[in-house]
């Protein structure tokens, strides 16, 4: 099973994100958090910002929309050129449909989860997604730590995309450590965002730690981004 590191630009320095950008070459995508302090309670980012990053980052975007109106906004994250878009479930009236709106476009259709939000409803329509995310934290800010109540989570998904066959990635978000990265591959997920754990360091460090500690779980391929 390929294992995906994507470091989150949340913490990052911000008056510095290409410089940032090219310290995470060697991730796999890297991951962009998009607020509007209204779905969730802070503030970051909006398309000028992330269509500027899209021009000059190495490696591809994992656009994470953590706002209200998901049908108005997403398709314009994936019509700019993101690799993958992640919308929420709770802020979207029919993610099916969204998710393959954002296909027609061409970029990968996520699915994020909080971790209030049941996750059994989706396993019959789990083919019309690329990823999903299930957040490992409540969404909003960086630095929380990983919730590994979510654990059963990942591994329905994991039962469900293996028994039909489907090549979806399951992704977590929240807390992701070279202790907690174990856990969340054991139970099935395969891509991982992490923020202060990559940047608290030297990133192109942390980052193979990361992928190494993932690796416990089984021998793993390393492989880039696919569509």
């Amino acid at each position: 099973m390929t294992q995906r590191i994507n470091p989150s630009i949340l913490s990052a320095d911000f008056a510095n994100l290409q410089q940032e950008l090219e310290r995470i070459s060697t991730a796999d995508l890297v991951h962009v958090d998009v607020m509007d302090n209204h779905f969730v309670p802070n503030l970051t980012m909006g398309l000028p910002i992330v269509t500027r990053l899209q021009q000059v980052s190495p490696i591809p975007l994992d656009v994470h929309l953590m706002i209200e109106d998901a049908e108005r906004w997403a398709p314009a994250y994936a019509e700019m050129g993101a690799y993958s878009v992640t919308f929420h479930a709770e802020a979207s009236s029919d993610p099916v449909a969204l998710a393959r709106k954002l296909r027609d476009i061409g970029a990968r259709a996520s699915m994020a989860i909080k971790p209030n939000t049941p996750v059994e409803q989706y396993l019959d329509v789990l083919s019309e997604f690329d990823q999903i995310l299930v957040m490992t934290v409540e969404p909003g800010f960086g630095g929380q730590s990983f919730m590994e109540t979510m654990m059963p989570k990942l591994r329905l998904l994991d039962e469900a995309r293996k028994k039909h066959g489907l090549d979806v990635w399951l992704q977590v978000d929240g807390g992701v450590t070279t202790d907690t990265i174990v856990v969340a591959a054991e139970a099935g997920a395969d891509t991982f965002v992490a923020g202060s754990s990559v940047f608290n360091g030297v990133p192109a460090d942390r980052i193979a730690e990361l992928r190494e500690a993932a690796s416990i779980h089984g021998a793993h391929t390393h492989a880039g981004p696919r569509r």
